[in-house]
């Protein structure tokens, strides 16, 4: 188990470091003049010296990208915005709850609908709730997330009134004077923006998990512990269930890496300040310290969270560790 996880560790350390390099280059190098953007608009030609000094822009790119690593490593500092000197940490600080909340909540939402319908699909087949989900899995699967979101906030929302059609709530800290808090607004708010989240994820889920359920079931294990006279019940639970959720739990900490980067359309809907929103607004300013950050923090996120995924399967699946 160790020397899996050293392993995974290894790989994970690898891949930090070219994904920074290469979001450094795009972001720090491709652009015409970063100094430029930094000192301002209405900067002289000293100014972006000085400023390009301070940067040390004038430095081949690698010592550049040292120099970065440097302060991200062992002062943790993603550096400054642009627009206005804000702390880059800062502003993903307050911004990554709310993405947190979006994508974790619509994780959770399209679990808890799509591991009860896939089952029961798989567990009867050609029957009208099988018939059913695959009709769901079709217009989930079909349907974009921003019209989603957008029939959503105008059935629920504008014309049913049920719920908020945009807008934020914290649930821990809200800030002196906002107009709702705490953890039941926090969910009143959320319930649109995961309702749109989840239900592509759920269409998919449902397929995937009713195939892996019908072809476990197909197994020579399943059919062994049957003939043994093995309930029913403990079949389903040790054997099939059990073996079924070890492609789910591989392919869930793939899907968080691409939720967290579509939860810019949803955001952007309902909106929300999370990190898909902080981009698009750093994007438009050029504020290319804020968008780096936010690249580099997402990043180390997906990597830490697809070392849990894998640790995960190597505890369900022994003999992923000793490979």
């Amino acid at each position: 188990m160790w020397r899996f996880l050293v392993r995974r560790l290894l790989a994970a350390v690898f891949l930090f470091i070219a994904v920074t390099f290469v979001t450094y280059v795009i972001f720090f190098v491709a652009p015409n003049d970063p100094a430029k953007l930094a000192a301002g608009k209405s900067a002289t030609s000293v100014q972006v010296e000085q400023v390009r000094d301070y940067l040390n822009l004038d430095d081949p790119v690698w010592k550049q990208y040292g120099l970065w690593m440097k302060e991200l490593v062992f002062e943790g500092s993603l550096g400054r915005s642009f627009v206005n000197r804000r702390d880059v940490n800062e502003i993903i600080a307050s911004a990554a709850p709310v993405t947190f909340s979006l994508v974790i909540g619509g994780a959770v939402l399209w679990l808890l609908v799509s591991i009860p319908i896939g089952v029961l699909s798989a567990l009867r087949p050609r029957s009208l709730l099988d018939r059913g989900s695959m009709i769901f899995v079709l217009i989930g699967i079909s349907a974009h997330p921003v019209w989603i979101g957008l029939i959503l906030s105008f059935v629920f929302g504008s014309e049913l009134g049920l719920t908020p059609i945009a807008g934020y709530c914290d649930m821990i800290n809200p800030s002196v004077g906002a107009e709702c808090g705490g953890p039941i607004d926090w969910a009143y708010h959320l319930i649109l923006p995961w309702s749109a989240f989840a239900l592509l994820f759920s269409a998919l889920y449902v397929r995937l998990i009713r195939a892996t359920v019908t072809e476990t079931m197909s197994e020579d294990y399943v059919r062994t512990a049957r003939a043994k006279g093995v309930p029913e019940r403990t079949v389903l639970r040790s054997h099939v269930l059990r073996n079924s959720m070890l492609p789910i739990v591989t392919i869930l900490g793939l899907d968080i890496a691409l939720a967290l980067g579509g939860a810019i359309f949803t955001e952007t809907i309902f909106g929300l300040p999370g990190l898909g929103r902080s981009v698009i607004v750093a994007y438009e300013r050029l504020d290319l310290p804020v968008i780096v950050g936010v690249v580099v923090f997402s990043t180390i996120v997906i990597i830490l969270f697809n070392l849990i995924v894998d640790c995960m399967y190597a505890v369900l699946d022994p003999r992923i560790r000793l490979s």
